[in-house]
């Protein structure tokens, strides 16, 4: 049984009065003629017309603002479409309608007001309400409230503001916060525009397992589940990699996926436990030609979402009408820290080389490990504007080729923006030996208890084994990317629903 505040049983006895009084507070039935926004539209449009007939509408909406002024009462509703100001009369409805608006309904209610669209001596398009009546009662009241002046009259608004409230509450912070609104509308763009740019260069959108035997495609650790009938563990997927190439075994050239993936991982301002992914695998291309659509395929995005080719993120612009900056990994941490990653083929060498360094490391970390630790350090902060880093260790690239003449490199990039990485990709392997002897490896590269390691999948190899064209692959953070365009700094801010710790009871 919930334990109610005393606002909330106040609003309870309300909507119980209502009941008494023969008015349901929760109707089955609405009747809407217009959307907020298409009554205002049609009114401007006959506005300057002496003989057009009124805009009658009957409109519904949540109450934001309300503001009793004895036989008038002036109220605030909103719908997914805008905000209109509803007029109440007593001359028009009668003192006692007047009263029974101003005694049973609240903020956070939703209505159904009927009545004539018109323009107020102050200026604000208002509806001049005939009758009304309750869709929802709200019994909680919406968090705080802050005041603002209209027309000389204090008005008491709702909103919130703690983040811990805000995500915990997300249907509050929605209902209350038109900005966050905006923010996943900023999100919904994104995706549609990712779609509609992949569509355009003949990429086949498909769906692959979220439940899989065996979790591959990054170093990550997965979650694990377990199906009763069929008595056998199953992970949820920590990327659509592996599946999607053997796609191009079965003769599809160019195909990608938007959805979710798992990890069992550390929460940050950048990573959640459940994020949203777009891989593409495309066939006779290699590292390079993934450079050159990536460019084309953010700066569609940014212009299709922002009308620009170019947005503010912190206060620095950052413009995608250029060629994105290209950084050699290892020359890159040769000019930021002085160590030259090649001369050192250890792990336990490159450690002792690191000592030195402004920054907290695992000593006991695999070299390739360590090498991610310095890029993360020391470039990723700096990388504002786009840029892409090329040529990784082989250590942490265990589904991408090696570099022609240097079995320790191999041809991936990895795109900045913002500070932040936002895109991973490679020259895909491709040779099913070569593969095998890749997942041995990385299986032996990391100590036992160790959270980041790729099993190898011998469906996989078999897939390869009947033949996988050259290809080329890329993964890119959704939510990293929306983050930016929409100017936030956490990912819990573009996740409707982001994973928290249980408070205590």
């Amino acid at each position: 049984m919930a334990d109610y505040t005393n606002l909330e049983k106040i609003r309870l006895e309300k909507a119980q009065q209502l009941k008494e009084l023969g008015v349901d507070p929760y109707p089955r039935r609405v009747k809407r003629t217009h959307t907020i926004q298409k009554a205002s539209d049609a009114f401007l449009a006959i506005e300057d017309d002496q003989e057009a007939e009124p805009v009658q509408a009957v409109l519904t909406g949540r109450i934001r603002s309300v503001r009793p002024m004895g036989k008038i009462t002036f109220a605030h509703i909103e719908d997914g479409t805008g905000r209109i100001q509803l007029f109440f009369r007593a001359d028009d409805i009668g003192e006692d309608q007047v009263s029974f608006f101003d005694d049973h309904y609240d903020l956070g209610d939703f209505i159904q007001a009927s009545g004539k669209v018109f323009r107020t001596r102050s200026g604000e398009i208002s509806l001049r309400i005939s009758e009304y009546t309750m869709l929802a009662k709200a019994i909680t009241p919406l968090p705080a409230a802050k005041d603002e002046v209209v027309d000389g009259e204090v008005v008491q608004h709702a909103t919130l503001t703690d983040p811990e409230t805000r995500y915990r509450q997300r249907y509050a912070d929605l209902a209350v916060n038109p900005d966050v609104r905006e923010v996943f509308r900023t999100r919904t763009k994104t995706i549609r525009a990712i779609q509609h740019f992949m569509d355009s260069k003949d990429f086949l959108e498909v769906e692959t397992p979220v439940l899989q035997p065996i979790y591959g495609g990054a170093a990550a650790q997965p979650f694990i589940t377990h199906h009763n009938q069929l008595k056998q563990d199953l992970y949820l997927r920590i990327s659509f990699e592996l599946y999607l190439k053997r796609l191009l075994v079965g003769g599809f050239e160019r195909v990608y996926e938007i959805g979710r993936d798992f990890r069992n991982e550390g929460v940050s301002f950048k990573h959640n436990p459940e994020f949203t992914q777009m891989e593409f695998y495309w066939a006779y291309a290699d590292y390079q030609d993934v450079m050159g659509l990536t460019e084309e395929l953010f700066a569609f995005v940014v212009e299709e979402v922002m009308g620009a080719k170019s947005f503010t993120y912190k206060g620095q612009e950052i413009s995608l009408d250029q060629p994105w900056q290209r950084v050699d990994l290892r020359e890159g941490i040769i000019d930021t820290t002085g160590i030259d990653i090649h001369k050192y083929k250890t792990a336990t060498g490159l450690a002792k080389a690191m000592k030195s360094l402004e920054m907290e490391f695992n000593p006991k970390a695999a070299r390739g490990k360590l090498i991610e630790n310095i890029l993360d350090h020391y470039l990723e902060p700096t990388f504002i504007q786009p840029t892409f880093v090329y040529d990784y260790p082989r250590e942490i690239s265990p589904l991408a080729k090696t570099k022609e003449g240097d079995p320790n490199t191999v041809e991936r990039f990895e795109g900045f923006m913002g500070g932040v990485e936002l895109c991973n990709a490679f020259t895909e392997i491709n040779d099913p030996v070569d593969q095998e002897e890749r997942f041995l490896e990385m299986g032996r590269s990391y100590s036992e208890g160790e959270d980041e390691h790729h099993p190898l999948d011998e469906d996989y190899l078999r897939a390869m084994r009947y033949g996988m064209p050259p290809n080329g692959g890329f993964g890119m953070g959704v939510d990293r990317l929306v983050m930016l365009l929409a100017d936030k700094h956490t990912i819990r801010e573009v996740l409707l629903f982001p994973h928290l710790r249980e408070t205590e009871k």
